[in-house]
């Protein structure tokens, strides 16, 4: 083709997301993960989206919370992380703090404005059913 580039495929309307989006977009959900912050905090500096999402619905948020990094949580929350999104399968990082037994972080998303009702199931309902009164407690 005479060292042209073929145009853009049409993806109805919606651009497919190219191999360094989709890298980034690993290292970001690895770094939430894995409690990096300094990596993490780096990128959401730059204008990396705190409501990034993956195919499961799951956020950077979510990760570090079931993940337990506290730290991690406090930082995408001060980048405009929404405590209360639940992912595909209506649970919310709270809840998933309170089923994974870490109290700094159910700590964090209630400061932060964390439903503790919303989701299915809810942080309540998990310490609830997982008799943690401790959690329980933290909730209000």
């Amino acid at each position: 083709m005479n060292g042209e580039t073929a145009p853009p495929a049409d993806h109805g309307g919606t651009a497919a997301p190219d191999d360094e989006a989709v890298a980034l977009a690993h290292t970001l959900f690895d770094a939430a993960r894995e409690g990096n912050s300094a990596l993490l905090g780096g990128y959401l500096a730059a204008g990396a989206p705190a409501t990034l999402t993956n195919a499961a619905g799951d956020s950077l948020l979510m990760l570090a919370a079931y993940h337990g990094h506290a730290d991690t949580v406090k930082l995408i929350l001060a980048h405009g992380a929404d405590p209360n999104t639940a992912n595909d399968r209506g649970q919310t990082p709270l809840a998933g703090a309170v089923f994974k037994g870490y109290p700094e972080v159910v700590q964090a998303l209630v400061a932060a404005g964390a439903d503790p009702d919303a989701g299915s199931p809810s942080a309540r309902a998990a310490a609830q059913m997982f008799a943690r009164d401790d959690l329980l407690a933290l909730l209000g």
